[in-house]
């Protein structure tokens, strides 16, 4: 006897962008839903075998509901899996999969832009132009914004899977020395990392390539700002709840360290009264860009190419890319 066809529903299909996603809905009954809202999640899930999705929360509660009982495989979008209850899915005998290193290049790379933007200050220069400034010059050139060489300085990395591997080969082209963290909560890091304490004090530079978990949630706070240098600054690609956004800006406003670049924050989309939206639009020395790192159009493709490879091998009875 034929098993019965996967019966699929693709929860926030607007996450890809321009990103065909004909490579799954050309192959198997799917039903396409642009944005899903919470409220929405339940009933879209009636009857589905499979649910596909890059950040629509599927936690215990929907889990345990009957209109999840045909539910077998949630197949996430993405590497972080945050968004689903793990446990509660082994608990009801539900698979869970991700895409690891899809985006790594992607990410990589927009990580070392957020880096040298924080040292070069090319768009503000940019910036200044346009509104005249250099126009004005006495000289042939304008020095309004500090900017620093790379070459040389400490690029502490915490959280060295293949987007921090990634991050540590380019940033040691521009000739920066690379520190590697040791896991959050391990007291005894391996002899190639350092104590998260000795790299907050040491680093020039701090990049967050960790999972959010409950080890890592506020892992930047009051004290770890406190340690940095002065001079240093903190870029996050991660996610938002690594950092602990209210020490974070009272951090910049009184220059305990130099700046800072997240592509992530807690509440996304953020609220235009979100803190540490405010700000953005108020502190020279933060740069917010919305989580945009991961979304190179080669990485979008990859991703929806991969999802499909996690979909055929679950239905093939083949374990790929599951999620403890």
């Amino acid at each position: 006897m034929n098993k019965p066809e996967p019966r699929i529903v693709i929860l926030d299909a607007a996450t890809y962008g321009d990103v065909a996603l004909t490579t799954v809905t050309g192959t198997w009954d799917c039903t396409v839903h642009q944005v899903t809202h919470a409220e929405q999640t339940r009933a879209r899930l009636a009857g589905r075998t499979i649910a596909i999705t890059n950040k629509v929360e599927i936690n215990e509660s929907v889990l345990n509901s009957p209109d999840a009982r045909d539910l077998k495989l949630i197949a996430v979008a993405a590497t972080g899996t945050d968004i689903i209850d793990k446990e509660a899915a082994a608990r009801r005998g539900v698979t869970v999969c991700n895409v690891p290193g899809y985006a790594s290049q992607s990410v990589a790379q927009f990580t070392m832009a957020l880096i040298l933007e924080l040292a070069s200050r090319a768009s503000s220069y940019a910036a200044a132009v346009k509104a005249g400034e250099w126009q004005k010059s006495p000289v042939f050139t304008l020095l309004s914004f500090p900017n620093l060489e790379l070459h040389g300085k400490k690029l502490g990395i915490i959280g060295y899977g293949n987007i921090g591997r990634t991050v540590a080969q380019m940033a040691s082209g521009f000739g920066m020395e690379i520190l590697i963290g040791g896991r959050p909560g391990s007291p005894t890091p391996s002899p190639d990392r350092l104590l998260l304490t000795e790299l907050f004090r040491q680093a020039d530079f701090v990049s967050l390539h960790c999972p959010l978990t409950p080890e890592t949630r506020n892992l930047v706070n009051q004290e770890s700002l406190a340690s940095m240098k002065r001079s240093a600054f903190l870029v996050n690609t991660a996610r938002g709840a690594l950092i602990d956004e209210p020490a974070l800006v009272e951090a910049l406003r009184t220059n305990v360290i130099a700046g800072a670049a997240l592509d992530v924050v807690t509440q996304e989309p953020p609220s235009a009264d979100q803190p540490i939206i405010v700000a953005a639009n108020n502190l020279d020395n933060l740069i917010v860009t919305p989580h945009t790192a991961w979304s190179a159009r080669e990485a979008r493709q990859r991703l929806i190419e991969e999802v499909r490879e996690n979909v055929a091998a679950f239905l093939q009875g083949r374990e790929r890319n599951h999620v403890a």
